[in-house]
């Protein structure tokens, strides 16, 4: 298996309707590649460097990435609303939408 390619398990329902809680995705090791508003990106929590976070980048700003959970229902997703922007530093892998 390519080293640059991640399996992550989805849990809990913040990336609802597009994955559901369990289902894994592939994504592509971070380091530096150009990252697109849509793309997925996952990271360590800010304020809990034991989670590991799925979201999608809503928009680039000069401190980070903004990202969304997909869930419409805004109590359903820990995000950037919660936490500001997510720094490139702290991504691990991403993929494209």
């Amino acid at each position: 298996m390519d080293s640059r390619i991640l399996k992550v398990k989805i849990k809990g329902d913040s990336m609802w309707p597009t994955f559901n809680d369990g289902d894994v995705i592939t994504c592509e090791h971070y380091d530096g590649q150009s990252v697109s508003v849509g793309d997925l990106v996952v990271f360590t929590h800010p304020f809990k460097s034991d989670v590991t976070c799925v979201k999608r980048v809503k928009s680039l700003t000069e401190k980070g990435y903004f990202v969304e959970g997909d869930n419409p229902d805004p109590l359903a997703s820990e995000d950037s609303h919660n936490f500001g922007p997510v720094s490139k530093d702290a991504i691990s892998a991403f993929k494209k939408e």
